[in-house]
């Protein structure tokens, strides 16, 4: 009964969760064509996981404790996310990313709005409903809790600090103006060139943790599958390399002493 009930919870959830996600990007799609800036989402992404759980606690009947675990860490995470991201769009109002700009340009103003719904707004909110698989599923079992939980909160935590103070590192080393060009080779970035992209990894693995005290929730390993590749491979830390060396002098050498996501000791 148990098993039946946790493999039926996307099932459950997934609707209300898709409408809640799928109507907060159209609203943010609505304000980029107003604003003409996409990049308006990056900082709802770590938000859009939180109304998710949000969802979760108020849409399933599983067993409470689950529920609360899971909105915590993932509300602690997206809340901390949406805010580090909001502070730095708050900092380049007007100026739209790169990347989107690019897109922009090609595309040009009048078929950009429409593409921009489907390649950007409506794939990322497809993201966010399959990264959150673990979250959904776990919400809506009657299952209790068993011993998994403490792994899964311990990598989150160690995802957390890493991503959190990655985060608060890099900012520090921009703010002082000699460090202009120059490469962040400091603090954790000594140890993997990517920490805050290690440490988000880290978090979804462990809420992946949580949601396996459900038995038959192994099959939501496929979130945080989803959310590493992209983080290493598709975006994040793939599409940052593949310029960042003509950015910045030195990149080559740090490349070469430094692991590239998970982290360990500099190669002397």
């Amino acid at each position: 009964m148990t098993t039946t009930l946790a493999l039926a919870g996307p099932g459950d959830v997934l609707p209300l969760a898709a409408a809640a996600v799928g109507l907060s990007f159209l609203l943010l799609w609505l304000l980029s064509v107003v604003i003409k800036d996409v990049s308006i989402v990056d900082p709802a992404w770590g938000p859009a996981y939180v109304l998710v759980a949000f969802v979760g606690v108020l849409a399933a009947d599983g067993d409470g404790a689950r529920r609360a675990v899971l909105f915590v860490l993932v509300a602690v995470w997206g809340i901390r996310l949406g805010v580090h991201l909001g502070r730095r769009k708050l900092g380049e109002i007007g100026e739209e990313d790169k990347r989107y700009a690019a897109m922009r340009e090609k595309r040009g103003d009048g078929g950009f709005a429409l593409y921009s719904l489907g390649v950007v707004f409506g794939f990322q909110a497809f993201l966010v409903l399959l990264v959150s698989l673990p979250v959904q599923v776990g919400a809506a079992s009657g299952e209790s809790l068993n011993w998994l939980v403490v792994p899964g909160v311990l990598l989150w935590a160690v995802g957390l600090f890493f991503e959190a103070v990655g985060d608060h590192q890099l900012d520090q080393f921009k703010q002082d103006p000699s460090n202009k060009g120059k490469v962040m080779d400091q603090g954790l970035w000594r140890y993997t060139r990517h920490p805050n992209y290690f440490g988000d990894a880290c978090v979804w693995w462990g809420i992946y943790l949580v949601a396996l005290t459900v038995s038959g929730a192994w099959w939501t390993f496929v979130g945080p599958v989803v959310m590493t590749l992209f983080l290493t491979k598709f975006s994040g830390a793939g599409l940052m390399e593949k310029t960042i060396g003509n950015r910045r002098e030195g990149y080559d050498e740090y490349v070469e002493r430094t692991s590239g996501f998970i982290p360990l000791p500099p190669k002397s």
